[in-house]
């Protein structure tokens, strides 16, 4: 079973393009609005079998605490962050390196700024982290339509 899962994240990673990456992210656009990326996204994650721990509205938290931190910068319209994990990816992983408890729970995040929606998830280590990745990569495709 774990085997089988690991490989179809690894070939869904494998067979996707990257719009957008840097040192610590890889992004998608998506072509929709905001409320339909989560929408998408959380089903994609339901989806892979998997439960939602919690959702953080940082773009909600960001808008909140501007004024009373002196800033009226608008950083997004909205962005969420889906927190969650994978019973079998993290077995595997943690039992390589217990210490890579330090990267659970996983993250998708969606972002709007000025209408122009975005889904992304951080990168991870090099080596057995490549099963996060992989699963990351997953949902999102699933997520923008690819």
């Amino acid at each position: 079973m774990i085997t089988k899962t690991l490989a179809g994240f690894s070939l869904s990673f494998l067979i996707c393009s990257v719009v957008m990456a840097d040192d610590f992210a890889v992004v998608y656009p998506f072509e929709g609005d905001f409320d339909d990326a989560t929408f998408n996204v959380e089903n994609a994650i339901l989806d892979a079998g998997l439960v939602i721990d919690y959702i953080s509205h940082t773009g909600d938290m960001l808008s909140r605490t501007g004024p009373g931190l002196g800033s009226d910068v608008i950083i997004f319209d909205a962005a969420d962050v889906f927190l969650f994990c994978s019973a079998v990816v993290s077995r595997m992983v943690m039992e390589a390196n217990p210490m890579n408890i330090a990267h659970c729970p996983y993250s998708i995040f969606v972002a709007d700024q000025e209408g122009k929606v975005v889904i992304g998830y951080r990168k991870y280590p090099d080596g057995v982290m490549k099963y996060v990745q992989a699963m990351l990569e997953s949902i999102v495709q699933k997520a923008v339509g690819d």
